[in-house]
């Protein structure tokens, strides 16, 4: 079954490709699908956001598509910046300014914990959609370390790995991250 992946992020569509490969073919980006569309995320929730973006490209495309929303929650920040991750730092998709935005915030703060969270949906032309919900735990800290991944990754600290999450193989992320539970959720409803 064809299925049309509702993000132009290379990084997202990279990791839901390895995840998802057996079960849906061809899987293609908007981009691939010739699908220029971009969806107001006004929703109050990373579900919200992830289940518009997925009906709408559904729509469109004609088929099925799978959207996800995603984002890391720091607990001294009140769980921000939450939904608004991809912009924290006023405009949309500039890692390096996110991170230089959250290492400020929390300079001096005691508590770093932090977690990922990644909601996902996936409407049919039918109707129907899944939904499923994943978390990754971690704490941040204020030098970057690792090449690997790609948003807030380099200062996502995994204490119990030693590692960043950027410092992780493609392999190893896939089998832990918030994408990686909540794909794994998502492949249980299938």
């Amino acid at each position: 079954m064809k299925l049309i992946l509702a993000t132009g992020n290379e990084g997202k569509i990279r990791e839901i490709r390895s995840v998802l490969g057996d079960r849906f073919s061809p899987i293609l980006s908007m981009k691939e699908a010739g699908i220029s569309h971009e969806t107001v995320e006004d929703g109050e929730s990373f579900l919200e956001n992830a289940a518009k973006k997925a009906r709408e490209i559904c729509e469109i495309a004609g088929c099925a598509a799978l959207a996800d929303d995603s984002g890391i929650c720091v607990d001294a920040l009140g769980g921000a910046p939450g939904i608004y991750s991809a912009r924290f730092c006023g405009h949309h998709g500039d890692d390096e300014a996110n991170n230089r935005l959250l290492v400020e915030k929390l300079r001096g703060e005691k508590n770093r914990s932090a977690h990922y969270t990644c909601a996902i949906s996936l409407a049919f032309p039918d109707g129907s959609e899944k939904h499923s919900e994943g978390h990754f735990y971690g704490e941040i800290i204020e030098e970057p370390r690792g090449s690997g991944g790609f948003g807030y990754d380099p200062y996502f600290y995994l204490p119990e790995r030693g590692l960043t999450a950027a410092e992780l193989t493609a392999e190893e992320k896939n089998q832990i991250s918030h994408r990686a539970k909540a794909l794994e959720a998502l492949l249980e409803q299938l």
